[in-house]
């Protein structure tokens, strides 16, 4: 007769079936010789050193984990690690909002005691949007590890870095950091577990930039008479070669650009037109975050220069998509009669909250009209668009954008082809101080 067990069995009873309780909603089987060992928090000082050329000092913080591992296994065994951030050392600065899915955090995983080993910990680039200001939010880090000697292994956090966007800033613990997990390592035959990659993962290496490249154009100049009932104009596709100012420094590169015009009564519809292929984008870019414009630099019989500049992004751009700067449009009023010349200007990108200024090293004219002065029109003095009023060079050169000011310069994106690289410029969050 098969006996039932009532509540009534006693406490006795009750704690040796608790030994062998199976929970299977979570998965997890707990039993005498098996389980998961939660860590408590462990804190540790962390200096952060944010990428060369910011110019911004390392910040000095605190970072607060805990480290998920098996309490008990034993030789042979290849066991999962997981590092959870429960503070990261900083705040992101009051410089750029850092779009959702742009954050991603490597690190290692110190192992002594039973066996010494560096464990690579990796997270997904996984994070809500973060604005400026707002609190980090890293995602969980992962590793494994094979044993192969018995006894107790302890596991310590230690160094990691934070690549946001293409950019990485390394933290590391200026303290000693305490122990945040152990495992009981019991001897086997080293066959137990099979393990198909040997060791930690290893730590990706992070997307480089990619080179920015020009394809000559084979357009040949373009000169036009405007007195001869024409009204569509073609410009020649020149390669102008930009130094675009970034958190990373100084960046150069080279684009191809075309200026078209189209004649209305006396004055003429500008488009500007990039030429080269786009390349793809780091990471995902929300809808209406990314904004060109230039000022268009006139020369000849004419001085001053034009404004012209494009639309948002109308649709979010997913990671890996092409990242395109759209043709930019504007108004030329002559303001001289004769010959009047049109070479690409000084390029200004505004995305996620930020501006990039980027002035060429050298022009070329794209496009030659033959003008008659209207009144109000350039000629040294500003060239309005939009009802907004650029500024001019005397000289026919460069229109004055502010580019020289440096806070407006701690921004992201630089030129590159015909792109806006903002994955390798865009300011990485850790830093805690303003730009002075």
């Amino acid at each position: 007769m098969r006996r039932r067990v009532t509540p009534a069995g006693g406490p006795r009873r009750a704690g040796a079936a608790g030994l062998v309780l199976a929970l299977t909603g979570a998965g997890v089987v707990l039993g005498l010789t098996a389980g998961i060992a939660q860590a408590a928090e462990v804190s540790f000082a962390t200096r952060c050193v944010p990428p060369a050329g910011v110019g911004l000092d390392p910040v000095d913080g605190t970072t607060k984990v805990t480290i998920t591992a098996p309490a008990t296994a034993k030789v042979g065994d290849q066991i999962d690690v997981v590092w959870k951030f429960t503070q990261a050392a900083s705040k992101n600065p009051n410089i750029i909002d850092l779009p959702a899915n742009s954050v991603q955090p490597t690190g290692t995983l110190k192992a002594t005691g039973a066996q010494t080993a560096d464990i690579a910990m990796t997270g997904p680039r996984e994070n809500p949007a973060i604005p400026k200001g707002g609190d980090m939010v890293l995602s969980d880090m992962k590793g494994t590890l094979k044993l192969t000697a018995a006894g107790s292994l302890t596991l310590t956090p230690g160094p990691y870095t934070v690549n946001a966007l293409g950019t990485n800033t390394v933290c590391t613990p200026t303290a000693t950091v305490p122990a945040a997990a152990t495992v009981n390592v019991a001897a086997g035959d080293g066959t137990s577990t099979p393990d198909p990659t040997d060791s930690a993962t290893p730590t990706p290496t992070p997307t480089p930039t990619p080179t920015p490249s020009s394809t000559p154009s084979s357009t040949p100049s373009a000169t036009e008479s405007s007195g001869d009932g024409q009204t569509d104009f073609t410009g020649k596709a020149v390669d102008i070669p930009y130094t675009c100012q970034s958190p990373l420094g100084e960046k150069k590169a080279t684009s191809t650009i075309q200026i078209n015009a189209k004649k209305d009564g006396g004055s003429y519809g500008l488009t500007v037109q990039f030429k080269n292929s786009p390349m793809d984008s780091p990471a995902d870019i929300p809808a209406d975050s990314v904004k060109p414009s230039m000022e268009v630099a006139l020369g000849g019989d004419d001085k001053g220069s034009v404004h012209v500049e494009g639309p948002t992004n109308s649709e979010a751009i997913k990671s890996g998509d092409p990242i395109e700067i759209p043709d930019m449009t504007g108004t030329y009023k002559p303001g001289a009669t004769g010959e009047s010349t049109l070479s690409p200007g000084v390029l200004t990108i505004e995305a996620l909250g930020t501006t990039t200024t980027c002035k060429p090293d050298s022009t070329e004219v794209s496009l030659t009209l033959t003008t008659e002065e209207q009144e109000g029109g350039a000629s040294g003095g500003s060239s309005t668009s939009g009802g907004s009023t650029t500024g001019s060079s005397t000289t026919g050169g460069l229109a004055a954008t502010g580019s020289d000011d440096h806070g407006a310069l701690k921004a992201l994106g630089l030129v590159a082809g015909t792109a806006v690289l903002l994955g390798a410029a865009v300011f990485t969050f850790m830093p805690g101080r303003r730009v002075r």
